[in-house]
């Protein structure tokens, strides 16, 4: 769903702003998070329990980061293709367990460190794949823009990942598909409220450039729903570096979409690093 989401993301990002495809995500998956919310409401009988300010706190901490991270990451679809833009991304995993083992007590083994330290390698080549020689040879190509862009996407999808999780577990409720979906709806809830006044302060017309896209909005909406249901759902129940680490397996639909949808091309250098992320998310789930 995060994959065929993505997909949609980048065709819309053709015909308007960054911030605006990004809005789009959270805009329309507003409505489809509060149906299911609602509908677990129902069928469990539950009723969400009192809020504190750490779940305020990691809540808006989740919402800011996933902004950053998802602005970035429509950004650098500009500068390569559909799959390398998103293998930049994947840093998140070794951001997620580093940042998480510094700042959230989640810890992971020597093993698992070695599997996520793969997919460093992965990203390296792809980093240097086409041959795109710039001034300082190959550290001058691994110290591009695009590489800084692509490291604090993952950055933030590391921090949101983390955050959210410390919000649903604040909530001290059994039911983690609930609190999971609770934590859901707040968080898009933050997300379009911040994104709706940036936009309308800054570019405002880019309101009027979404009309006629309601089939693409409501695409994107949708499929965002269901992937972030399964995310934060997953990261309630276990630490957010197994998760993320475990959703490397988004780079094979990548690559199926990318080469489906978008005609586009990979080099050798580019295909083994692919490989090499998507062996250390093999690793990972056998560690």
């Amino acid at each position: 769903m995060q994959t065929v989401r993505t997909a949609g993301q980048k065709r819309l990002s053709e015909d308007v702003s960054d911030l605006m495809a990004t809005l789009t995500r959270f805009l329309f998956g507003l409505p489809f998070a509060l149906v299911y919310l609602g509908a677990l409401m129902g069928v469990f009988s539950w009723t969400p329990p009192p809020v504190g300010a750490e779940f305020i706190t990691f809540t808006f901490i989740a919402a800011v980061s996933q902004i950053v991270g998802t602005v970035l990451l429509i950004r650098m679809f500009s500068y390569r293709n559909f799959t390398v833009g998103t293998a930049y991304a994947r840093t998140e995993a070794f951001l997620t367990a580093v940042v998480g083992a510094l700042f959230f007590s989640e810890v992971i083994p020597l093993p698992g460190w070695i599997a996520i330290s793969t997919s460093i390698v992965g990203v390296v080549l792809i980093t240097v794949a086409r041959g795109n020689r710039v001034e300082g040879g190959l550290l001058g190509q691994l110290f591009t823009p695009i590489a800084g862009m692509g490291v604090v996407s993952g950055l933030g999808f590391a921090l949101a990942a983390l955050s959210l999780r410390r919000a649903s577990l604040s909530l001290g409720d059994p039911n983690y598909l609930a609190t999971a979906a609770l934590t859901l709806v707040a968080v898009i809830a933050i997300e379009t409220a911040l994104l709706g006044v940036i936009i309308a302060v800054r570019d405002r017309g880019q309101f009027a450039a979404m009309r006629g896209k309601l089939k693409i909005g409501t695409f994107i909406g949708a499929t965002s729903m269901m992937g972030s249901v399964g995310w934060f759902t997953a990261m309630t129940l276990e630490q957010a570096s197994y998760v993320r680490a475990f959703g490397q397996i988004e780079f094979v639909f990548a690559m199926l979409v990318s080469t489906r949808f978008f005609r586009e091309q990979y080099t050798r250098n580019e295909l083994m690093g692919i490989a090499l992320i998507a062996a250390s998310s093999v690793a990972l789930v056998f560690f």
